[in-house]
């Protein structure tokens, strides 16, 4: 559905979107008169989460009023939203203003009431009260919050608002002192407590001292001290072990000495012994005065010879005795030496085990002097905490104030007059448009050529346009005028299409017979069945009109009515039913007298439907109607049957499947979608074939038919309606038309 429908539906049921509109806004406006006028009192309250410190801001509150971080002030401020609307405080104003007992604030009335009856509640039920009209709105990007509360009287408002502050501000300054006592008490106790856990522990600590032998001295320079020591031992043992290893190597060289051969002897002994070194030099030189003696020619019985020898062996038997003087001279420095590495190394070990002692010292020794250090700092950071407590208590700070005190309220809050009204004209307009739209969507009847294109799957081929009443009394006078007669026949309206050809139904019967003509130009329908789904739905109407049309053509039609239950061509066309359908069954020459068919209007000729029979269907599916109907075709050039209604009774299918095609009726406005796709569905299963569809009945006053306003009854240059003649008697009243 576009807007362009919309509108048009709209624009069709203005009426009822009308009508729901005023309902609407007359509703709203009555029900906004006679609500109770509520007027509204605020206050605007101030979160400080740093609150003014006399002690300085090094100095932490107590109690922690809101400060730190963006998360803890958001729930310190939902949480105080809380508060004011609390049961708490509202006990507190209830029993401040005695409003459990105040008729006028429990039945929410203005002073200049009438005087209520004496009601009572408890103080409970009257803090409830008082918190459904209370409202607390946060000040979106601040640290303000507006209090609202909502009552019939602006002073009583104003004056429960103010009450209400009041309280809240004094009870959280209580709630601060409060906190503030119970947290100095608490800190006396601990304070008390660390007291004696600090004496204890600097006991302790003595004792550990004069039991240990412990002095005031640091255990790290004690430990310095005892490193320094264990240096120089180490420094000194290393000395000692270096000189070690040279007597250790001199012992060993002076081993290697051979007894028969001193000379041979290191040069490093040699060097560091003056006296080895004159007794070798004596050596060598009394062994060159032996062999220069013996070089001489001397023998070695010579005197000199043996002089020199003994001078040799002499001096050979002191180098000897100095080697061995040497060799035990490094023996025992080798020795002293070796004493004095084992000593070095008992006070190297020694010092280690102090060491050791001294870290098993240190251990306890800093673990009672941390417990003693501690303990003396919690004692002074309570001490300290103890006299900024007092200090708070006393100077009674709080960190919340009433920026903005209530006001009283000048205009009322609601009713809303203005604005209910628009808005109630505006949901009505809304609610007038959908109920349109909904009648319109629950209307499943068929009322355009679209529709009935979309929904049955068929051509339309044309509308017939509703006969009204005024437009049929004019019509009656024509025809009354036209044959010089005072007044129409009743049941005569079939026959407009003959009695004014310049009509609008005339002309949509042309635009029918047209349609007809040119759907099959090669091979034209020569009988058709008009049919429709159910009862009065104007096919025996359309079945004249069309047929007059196919008349006044010039082509010969022969109307034939085959509703055998309920038949009315023979009053359309005032014949008479001896002569018809049933009894040309039982003798076929009845049809050779043409006169005995013809009607007024020329060309065109009718077969009642005869005796009404007790079986129609069989009679209509019989080889004899058969014989009948081709006796009718070879005689006329055009052959239309008028059937009873498809789905009430079976006689329209049997018809179907005997014709060239079949004109479906459908009445605008009347027959419904499902209905009528059931008719066609009918015909379908047994075979029929449907050429199109009629839509009976139009309104063409209605703006959905568009171009088809131009066969309306008003249109210029068809005809021009005569004035109605005033009838001289009461006869000339025409009498009323038969029911359909």
């Amino acid at each position: 559905m576009d807007l362009v429908a919309a509108w048009r539906i709209v624009s069709k049921r203005w009426a009822t979107a009308l009508s729901t509109m005023i309902i609407v806004a007359l509703g709203v406006t009555f029900f906004t008169l006679g609500q109770k006028k509520i007027y509204q009192s605020t206050a605007t309250v101030l979160f400080d989460p740093n609150p003014p410190r006399p002690l300085g801001r090094g100095v932490d509150a107590v109690v922690d009023m809101g400060a730190g971080s963006y998360w803890n002030n958001r729930d310190y401020y939902e949480t105080q939203y809380k508060v004011i609307r609390s049961t708490r405080v509202a006990l507190a104003v209830v029993a401040q203003l005695n409003l459990h007992s105040d008729a006028y604030f429990l039945e929410n009335l203005p002073k200049e009431a009438s005087p209520p009856p004496p009601k009572s509640v408890t103080p409970e039920e009257a803090a409830e009260i008082l918190t459904e009209r209370l409202l607390v709105e946060p000040v979106k990007d601040s640290r303000l919050a507006i209090v609202r509360y909502n009552d019939a009287d602006r002073e009583r408002a104003q004056r429960v608002l103010s009450t209400l502050m009041d309280v809240y501000i004094e009870q959280n300054l209580d709630e601060a002192v409060a906190s503030t006592n119970s947290a100095v008490d608490w800190l006396r106790t601990q304070l008390d407590k660390l007291k004696n856990d600090l004496e204890a522990s600097e006991t302790s600590l003595h004792e550990y001292k004069l039991s240990n032998n412990i002095l005031d001295v640091d255990f790290e320079d004690q430990t310095n001290l005892l490193r320094e020591e264990m240096k120089q031992i180490n420094d000194s043992l290393t000395s000692v072990r270096t000189r070690r290893e040279e007597f250790s190597a001199r012992s060993f060289e002076l081993s290697k000495v051979d007894p028969n051969n001193p000379i041979d002897l290191p040069a490093s002994e040699l060097i560091q012994s003056p006296v080895l070194q004159m007794l070798r030099a004596r050596q060598e030189e009394c062994v060159r005065e032996r062999d220069a003696l013996i070089g001489s020619g001397k023998g070695e019985n010579h005197p000199d010879v043996r002089a020199a020898t003994e001078r040799v062996a002499a001096n050979r038997s002191a180098l000897i005795a100095e080697v061995k003087n040497v060799q035990g001279a490094v023996t025992r420095d080798l020795a002293i030496v070796r004493r004095q590495e084992a000593g070095l190394v008992a006070l190297l070990e020694g010092a280690r085990k102090q060491a050791f002692e001294l870290n098993s010292l240190k251990i306890e020794y800093d673990r009672l002097r941390r417990t003693k250090d501690n303990t003396e700092k919690l004692y002074q950071l309570v001490l300290e905490r103890t006299k900024e407590s007092d200090l708070q208590r006393m100077m009674r700070v709080n960190n919340i104030r009433v920026l903005d005190r209530p006001s009283r309220p000048l205009t009322q809050l609601r009713p809303r007059v203005a604005t209910n009204i628009a808005v109630g004209i505006i949901a009505g307009l809304f609610l007038g448009i959908g109920a349109a739209l909904g009648r319109a969507l629950l209307d499943r009847t068929l009322k355009t050529p679209d529709e009935v294109e979309r929904e049955l799957g068929l051509p339309l081929l044309g509308l017939v346009p509703e006969l009204d009443k005024r437009n049929k009394k004019e019509a009656d006078l024509r025809r009354a005028n036209r044959r010089g007669r005072r007044a129409a026949q009743p049941g005569r309206r079939e026959l407009i299409v003959h009695d004014e050809p310049k009509s609008g139904i005339a002309e949509a019967a042309r635009a029918i017979r047209t349609n007809l003509l040119f759907m099959s130009p090669d091979r034209p329908y020569k009988t058709l069945l008009v049919a429709s789904a159910g009862p009065a739905e104007g096919k025996t109407t359309a079945c004249c009109c069309i047929a007059i049309a196919m008349a006044q053509a010039g082509q010969k039609v022969v109307l034939i009515d085959c509703d055998l239950r309920k038949p009315r061509l023979h009053h359309i066309f005032r014949k008479s039913m001896d002569i018809g359908v049933t009894s040309a069954l039982l003798d076929d020459s009845m049809v050779d007298d043409e006169s005995a068919l013809q009607t007024e209007v020329e060309n065109l000729y009718v077969l009642p439907a005869g005796p009404i029979p007790p079986n129609p269907a069989e009679l209509l599916h019989s080889d004899r109607f058969k014989a009948l109907l081709r006796k009718l075709q070879g005689r006329f050039d055009r052959v239309l049957i008028d059937s009873p209604p498809l789905l009430a009774v079976t006689d329209g299918t049997v018809l179907s499947t005997l014709v060239d095609g079949i004109v479906l009726v459908v009445r605008a406005a009347v027959t419904t979608r499902d209905f009528a796709r059931h008719g066609v569905r009918a015909l379908y299963d047994v075979g029929g074939k449907t050429v199109g569809v009629v839509l009976n009945g139009v309104d063409l006053n209605r703006k959905e038919y568009g171009v088809y306003h131009y066969y309306g009854y008003k249109s210029d240059g068809y005809h021009q309606a005569p004035a109605e003649p005033a009838p001289s008697d009461p006869a000339d009243t025409p009498p009323p038309p038969l029911p359909n």
